[in-house]
């Protein structure tokens, strides 16, 4: 009788620990279907994030092929597709085709990623500027409306008509022929003509 006792008794012990052993599988199992679920929804944000950020902007508009090659190269794209507010006047491809010729070429190859930066970042400006606060920050400053980039020299905006000109350190004009294309981190221009700093 004692032993049959011991025995149900040594049954139940392992039957508790079998389900024990059970249940914790079951919760850790669980718990890697959720973080999996949560890694993928993070996942999924940040592929989201990307695709309507500036540089996702930019990497679906083929005419910004060539800036987008150029953010590559000078390792500025994550920059542009991360959390932020920037506003960004894109060159496109007719500008940079614009430049004399080889200068593209040049400015990719690895051994001028900082001349490639500093040209980039010559576009870019901190801060979410909107086409109507850019245009009555134009009239507030009698026509004439400047600012700083990313590169820490200075831009200057005006009007030509119902047309926004953007003039860059050397005195050189270029036209926005497409504004306010808005991004979760910022504002893209498409302009017509590469800006450059006076050396």
């Amino acid at each position: 009788m004692l032993f049959v006792v011991i025995t149900a008794c040594d049954d139940g012990k392992k039957e508790a620990e079998r389900m024990k052993m059970e249940a914790e599988k079951m919760e850790i199992e669980a718990k890697e279907q959720k973080d999996l679920e949560m890694k993928k929804m993070e996942e999924e944000k940040k592929a989201m994030e990307m695709k309507n950020s500036i540089a996702g902007k930019a990497m679906a508009n083929e005419d910004l092929s060539t800036l987008v090659a150029a953010l590559k190269a000078a390792d500025l794209a994550n920059m542009l597709s991360e959390p932020g507010d920037y506003t960004v006047f894109a060159p496109s491809n007719n500008a940079f085709e614009k430049l004399p010729k080889g200068t593209v070429d040049n400015l990719l190859k690895p051994e001028n990623k900082e001349t490639l930066q500093s040209v980039l970042q010559y576009h870019v400006v901190s801060g979410k500027i909107t086409s109507d606060e850019m245009m009555a920050a134009i009239k507030g400053a009698k026509g004439k409306y400047t600012f700083k980039t990313v590169a820490g020299e200075e831009l200057t905006a005006m009007m030509d008509g119902d047309q926004f000109v953007i003039k860059d350190s050397r005195g050189e004009k270029s036209q926005v022929v497409q504004g306010n294309v808005d991004a979760s981190n910022g504002i893209v221009y498409i302009i017509n003509d590469v800006l450059m700093a006076k050396k």
